[in-house]
């Protein structure tokens, strides 16, 4: 299974910099699962605010990058290709650890439920193989 670049997710997922939270796709089964990178840097955006002199990825990116990580799974079956995973829900979010410059996060969605054009991930994220996030995703496909 190749490495998927930046240039090859957005082949897959409408998302575009500064809004695009995946490095790489290190694994893909589509319609399945995926397994997501993101080198967290000092010089993202919103550690200017978030906050100084103590700089914490905030929660709800953290999400959303699991979330573009459940949409290269979803988006890269045949039948959805060309088409955007909007985000509907979270539920069961937890946060576990806080996230800063420097750490490597592994995000990993997998597909629990698909009926028509809605479906439901599975998503959790690593720091250094510990567990700093996890929550439920619903998607709808749509143009």
């Amino acid at each position: 299974m190749s490495v998927y670049t930046t240039k090859e997710i957005m082949e897959i997922i409408p998302h575009r910099h500064p809004f695009l939270l995946i490095d790489t796709i290190e694994e893909l089964e589509p319609g399945i699962r995926a397994v997501g990178k993101k080198c967290v840097s000092f010089n993202e955006p919103y550690f200017a605010g978030h906050f100084p002199n103590n700089p914490v990825m905030p929660g709800v990116l953290i999400i959303e990058a699991l979330a573009q990580v459940g949409a290269v799974a979803t988006l890269g079956m045949e039948q959805w290709k060309g088409k955007t995973a909007y985000f509907v829900g979270i539920d069961k979010a937890r946060f576990k650890q806080k996230v800063h410059p420097g750490d490597v996060l592994m995000l990993e969605t997998k597909i629990s439920k698909v009926k028509g054009p809605i479906g439901v991930g599975e998503g959790t994220a690593y720091v250094d193989g510990k567990v700093v996030a996890k929550a439920e995703l619903t998607f709808a496909i749509g143009d």
